[in-house]
């Protein structure tokens, strides 16, 4: 599903337009983002957490060369789904 048929299928289901779902729909992706590049997390009961995981600075290898290359520490987000959303996907 891409975003398009995610603001359709919402839209449809709380019976609002488009619009101001597609509107909703990029107000909590700007809340999320913005929360996670300040290291916090959003907890949504039921549903999961969003959260940032650090990652640190690793070597690897050039698959091609076989060079070693220094892989830089970084910040990676996560998200952890609740137990609500795990049974209903293990029905």
């Amino acid at each position: 599903m891409n975003k398009n048929e995610l603001v359709a299928a919402v839209a449809k289901k709380a019976n609002a337009s488009k619009v101001a779902t597609a509107d909703v729909l990029d107000a909590f992706f700007g809340v999320t983002t913005s929360e996670l590049k300040k290291g916090g997390e959003i907890r949504v009961v039921g549903f999961g957490t969003f959260a940032v995981t650090k990652r640190a600075a690793t070597e690897g290898r050039n698959p091609r060369t076989g060079a070693k290359i220094k892989i830089p520490a970084s910040k990676q987000p996560k998200f952890r789904p609740g137990k609500a959303l795990k049974d209903a996907v293990n029905k």
